[in-house]
């Protein structure tokens, strides 16, 4: 009877790490991106990556939290036709790898910094959102040379906290309370980040619901989690007077996730851009009118007009 035990008890675990193997990456569950995937390895990571155009200046796009390389297609679709456009999954998101990591600003821009000498990107203009904005920020002043030009997407990192707020976000926001998100609330999360959400958003809701399933998502949560407090915890606000390259900052007018209402009462979105303005060195801070916190995506041909005005400006 002991033996048999064992065995049921040997035969049951075999059977729940099988299934755990038995399902499928993130990679291979999401929707196909609009251009073709490519991929390269750096520090054994497998961060994948698209690449459309082959013009002198070097687009190098760079997501936000919860997003990956296929929020910039609307932009890549125009701008490859004068430019070379290159957009990649960060560790943790999309279709790259998802390794135990710090997930920081500082630990993206030493990834995103290996991946412009890996690829021998020239003449780089890099383009950064929210979360990847405040990551290019960490990039600019730690690697000036590897860039020419710095654009800056409703990003974070202008905005500040108080330990004590940090903290409680810090406790909020667990891997458990990323994967338990429910259908219903993945759907208003997305809504928070347009004034008017376009139709095709649905493609980005569909895959965060179906990624549930994937044997990576458990990965994918912590890195949400972890990126999280990186921002936090590494913050650049003391380094944006360090920012040397032509810097353009773009904001939607009507952005409900920058500043934070509920930590930040008394800021506005106008009050986060005057921060821009005083504290890098001659930025170019512009408003999108009627556009959420996902501007380039809710206002693409405006935002597109923006970046190509100022890659041409000497």
């Amino acid at each position: 009877m002991k033996r048999l035990s064992i065995l049921l008890i040997f035969i049951l675990i075999n059977t729940t790490v099988f299934t755990q193997n038995s399902k499928p990456l993130m990679k291979d569950i999401m929707s196909e991106y609009n251009f073709k995937t490519q991929s390269t390895t750096i520090d054994s990571l497998e961060i994948s990556y698209v690449k459309e155009g082959d013009g002198e200046k070097t687009l190098l796009f760079v997501h936000g939290l919860s997003s990956n390389s296929d929020a910039w297609a609307k932009n890549i679709n125009t701008l490859r036709k004068n430019y070379t456009c290159i957009a990649l999954d960060l560790p943790g998101y999309g279709k790259s790898s998802k390794p135990e990591a710090a997930y920081t600003p500082t630990y993206f821009a030493e990834i995103i910094y290996k991946f412009i000498k890996e690829l021998d990107l020239k003449n780089t203009i890099l383009i950064g959102h929210s979360m990847g904005g405040q990551a290019s920020i960490k990039l600019a002043t730690t690697y000036p040379d590897a860039i020419e030009k710095l654009i800056l997407v409703a990003p974070a990192g202008l905005e500040q906290f108080s330990e004590t707020n940090a903290a409680f976000m810090k406790a909020y926001f667990t891997p458990e309370s990323v994967e338990n998100t429910t259908d219903e609330q993945i759907e208003k999360n997305y809504a928070l980040n347009f004034y008017a959400q376009p139709e095709d958003v649905s493609k980005m809701v569909n895959d965060r619901k179906k990624i549930k399933d994937a044997s990576d998502f458990e990965a994918h949560c912590k890195a949400i989690v972890n990126s999280i407090s990186g921002m936090l915890d590494d913050t650049v606000f003391k380094e944006l007077k360090q920012i040397t390259q032509p810097t353009l900052v773009i904001f939607g007018d009507k952005d409900m996730l920058i500043p934070n209402r509920y930590f930040n009462p008394d800021l506005t979105i106008e009050t986060v851009a005057d921060i821009a303005k005083k504290q890098i060195n001659s930025a170019n801070v512009t408003f999108v009118k009627d556009a959420g916190h996902f501007v380039q995506y809710e206002k693409p041909t405006e935002v597109n007009t923006l970046i190509q005005e100022f890659v041409a400006a000497e």
